[in-house]
C-alpha cells in the first residue's frame, strides 16, 4: 500500500528548472549591478538607485514564481478566454491619454497605482495559456482550415498588429512565432504552417524594407561606414564581447558601460557580461539556457495531459525564442531591436510575468509521476 501510494505521489517541481532560473536571475541582478552604475548615478544621482529596483524585481518575481507553482495548471485552462480578453485590453488601454505611457518614441506601457506596467509582457503570457486551451478543446480539427486555422491567424492579426503599432515589431514577431510553434506542437496541418510562415517573413519583410524601419535595416548593414553614428550601438556592443576575452576583464572592471555602450543593463547586458566574465561567462549563461529549455522540453513531453503539454511548451518557446533573439542582436546577427535577455536585463514587468510563467511551468513538473518521467 504505501509503495502504490510512493509511486502516485508527485514531485515537487522540477529541481533543474528552478536551479536554472534562480540562478539566472541571480547573476541577473550581480550583472545589472555591473552595468548600471554610471547609468544610474548619471540619471538618479546615485548609483545603486537601477540595482535596488531590479534587485526589488527579483524578488518579486521569484515570489510570484513560487505562487504560480502553487496554483494547479488547469484553472488557467478554465479563465484562458478572459485572461485573452484582459490582455488584448491592455494593450489597447497604452494608447489612451493618461493612461497609456509614451517613452522613447513609443506607446508600450499603462500606469497603475504609480507602477509602469509593459503589457505585452501579460500578452505573451495570455496567448500561450489560450492556445494551450483552445487547441486542447479543437482537438483533431486542428488539421481543418476553418477551425484549426483561421481562428488563430486572426488572433496573430489581431495582437501582433496592435502590438506592432505601439511600435514593437520584435515583439510583435514573437507572438506570431508563439502561435506558428504551438499549432505546429498539436498537429497543424503541415500546408497552412508552411503558408502562414511564409505570410510572417513576407510581412517582416516589408515592416523591414518600405517602413520606417528601412533606416534601422540601412543602419545595421553599413554599421561599420557609420560607427560614430547609427552604427555605434552594435559596434560598441562587439568591441565588449571581443574585449572581454576568454575570462573576462573581472567583475566590475568593464569599460563600455561608461557611457560607451547605451543602457548595457537592458537590452545589451549579454555584451556586457563578455566584457567582464569573457567567453566562460557567456557560456555559462548559454548553458543555464539550455539546460532550463531541455528539461522544460521534457515536462511538455511527460506532461500529463494535452493542455499541460502545450502550455509547458508554448512557455519554453517563449524563453527560447527571446534568448535567440537577444543574443543575435549583441552578436550583431540581426539588426538592433528591443528584445530584453530572460531572467537577466533590467525591468520589471519582463522578470516579474516570466517568472510567473515559469512558475506555472513548474506547477506541471509537479504533476509527472515517477513512472512517466523518463529523464
Amino acid at each position: 500500500m504505501n509503495a502504490e501510494k510512493k509511486k502516485k505521489k508527485l514531485y515537487s517541481g522540477d529541481f533543474w528548472i528552478t536551479f536554472c532560473i534562480i540562478a539566472l536571475t541571480g547573476i541577473g541582478v550581480i550583472m545589472v549591478f555591473s552595468a548600471s552604475i554610471y547609468q544610474s548615478g548619471a540619471i538618479y544621482n546615485d548609483q545603486y538607485t537601477i540595482f535596488q529596483k531590479q534587485f526589488g524585481y527579483a524578488l518579486a518575481g521569484l515570489f510570484v514564481m513560487f505562487a504560480a507553482s502553487m496554483i494547479p495548471y488547469k484553472i488557467y485552462q478554465r479563465y484562458a478566454t478572459i485572461l485573452l480578453v484582459i490582455s488584448f485590453v491592455s494593450l489597447v488601454l497604452v494608447f489612451v491619454p493618461g493612461i497609456g505611457h509614451y517613452s522613447n518614441g513609443a506607446y508600450r506601457w499603462i500606469k497603475i497605482f504609480g507602477f509602469t506596467l509593459q503589457t505585452s509582457e501579460i500578452a505573451k503570457i495570455a496567448v500561450i495559456i489560450y492556445m494551450a486551451a483552445s487547441l486542447t478543446k479543437i482537438k483533431d480539427q486542428v488539421r481543418s482550415f476553418k477551425v484549426g486555422f483561421l481562428p488563430y491567424l486572426l488572433l496573430m492579426g489581431a495582437f501582433s498588429g496592435i502590438i506592432a503599432k505601439q511600435p514593437n515589431l520584435s515583439t510583435a514577431i514573437i507572438i506570431a512565432g508563439l502561435i506558428l510553434a504551438m499549432l505546429f506542437a498539436a498537429g497543424g496541418n503541415l500546408f497552412h504552417l508552411i503558408g502562414l510562415l511564409v505570410g510572417i517573413g513576407m510581412t517582416a519583410v516589408y515592416q523591414i524594407l518600405f517602413t520606417w524601419r528601412r533606416d534601422r535595416w540601412d543602419d545595421f548593414l553599413s554599421a561599420e561606414s557609420n560607427a560614430m553614428g547609427t552604427g555605434w550601438q552594435p559596434r560598441q556592443s562587439i568591441l565588449a564581447l571581443g574585449s572581454g576575452g576568454v575570462f573576462g576583464q573581472g567583475l566590475g572592471n568593464g569599460k563600455q558601460k561608461m557611457f560607451f555602450l547605451p543602457e548595457p543593463q537592458n537590452d545589451f547586458i549579454f555584451a556586457h557580461i563578455g566584457e567582464e566574465l569573457g567567453l566562460i561567462g557567456t557560456l555559462v549563461i548559454l548553458i543555464l539556457f539550455l539546460i532550463l529549455i531541455w528539461r522544460g522540453i521534457k515536462v511538455s513531453m511527460d506532461a500529463p495531459d494535452t493542455f499541460s503539454s502545450l502550455l509547458a511548451f508554448g512557455l519554453v518557446v517563449l524563453v527560447g525564442l527571446q534568448v535567440i533573439i537577444n543574443v543575435a542582436v549583441v552578436t550583431k546577427l540581426i539588426p538592433v531591436t528591443g528584445i530584453s535577455l530572460p531572467f537577466i536585463s533590467a525591468g520589471g514587468s519582463s522578470v516579474v510575468f516570466l517568472m510567473g510563467g515559469m512558475g506555472i511551468l513548474l506547477n506541471i513538473s509537479k504533476h509527472i509521476t515517477p513512472k512517466r518521467s523518463r529523464l
